[in-house]
């Protein structure tokens, strides 16, 4: 792999408010960390990011990186990780990490294809694409930015596995060498298209259904009842009423007693 050249500075503004600044002034906050030097915040220029991501046929830099006021000679960067922003696009940080020449790194590498299938040149096949990136392990200068693989002779039914894959010069395939890359499947006939359709439809048919049963029996929900039937309501108004009409049993029964002591005591006076 080719080194890209680049320049960063020491970066001074660490909080948030300083990243802001950092940001309005036109640059990139970054870091650069790796297994011999201790993590460094950097600042970067967006316009020189834009420049080298815009170029790179692959998201697999390695940057000959020089720092303002560093007394090391330039340093052997890789391009780990670029946060954008979701909405307009624009570079918010850079990971960068640290590597030496005679150290092998382990990347992810992008897999194109090269030629067209003879299954679905010939027999309508359809080319299928299951691993878009392999697992590699190389000396920085060996890593290739992308790996690509011929399917010219691929047939209908016929796969190129991982162990089928020829690596560059020294590069190492890492990974079950059984697992599939590339491959090519048969066409699909109208009868098979229709029946994934009538599948679809009786999936959302039964979804709609369960949503109804749920909503059905959900908490509060009313009971199930003939129209205009009110007995259920009717005897819980009756239920909250029958202690009323005990306390006003007990009561007249109460202003009889009273009644019954007055009529005894003029039978007293008249012996």
């Amino acid at each position: 792999m080719k080194t890209v050249p680049l320049s960063a500075y020491p970066r001074t503004l660490a909080k948030r408010g300083g990243v802001k600044k950092l940001r309005s002034s036109g640059r990139v906050p970054a870091v650069i960390y790796g297994r011999q030097t201790k993590s460094q915040i950097l600042e970067i220029k967006v316009n020189d990011l834009d420049t080298v991501l815009h170029q790179a046929h692959s998201e697999n830099i390695l940057f000959d990186l020089s720092v303002e006021g560093d007394g090391k000679n330039k340093r052997l960067a890789l391009l780990k990780d670029v946060q954008h922003h979701p909405l307009n696009g624009e570079i918010l940080h850079v990971d960068l990490h640290e590597v030496s020449e005679q150290e092998k790194v382990t990347v992810m590498v992008p897999v194109e294809t090269e030629g067209e299938a003879a299954g679905v040149k010939t027999g309508g096949g359809v080319l299928e694409h299951v691993l878009f990136k392999l697992k590699v392990r190389a000396l920085p200068k060996d890593l290739p930015e992308v790996i690509m693989v011929d399917v010219t002779a691929l047939e209908i039914g016929q796969t190129i596995h991982l162990g089928d894959i020829k690596a560059p010069p020294g590069v190492e395939l890492l990974g079950d060498k059984n697992v599939s890359v590339i491959s090519v499947a048969a066409p699909i006939t109208e009868a098979q298209e229709a029946a994934v359709l009538e599948a679809g439809a009786t999936a959302a048919t039964e979804v709609e259904m369960i949503k109804e049963k749920k909503e059905e029996g959900a908490p509060g929900a009313a009971p199930a009842g003939k129209p205009g039937e009110k007995a259920p309501a009717a005897a819980a108004k009756g239920a909250e009423k029958a202690p009323a009409a005990g306390k006003g049993a007990a009561a007249p029964a109460a202003a009889a007693a009273p009644a019954a002591g007055a009529e005894k005591k003029p039978a007293e006076k008249k012996k």
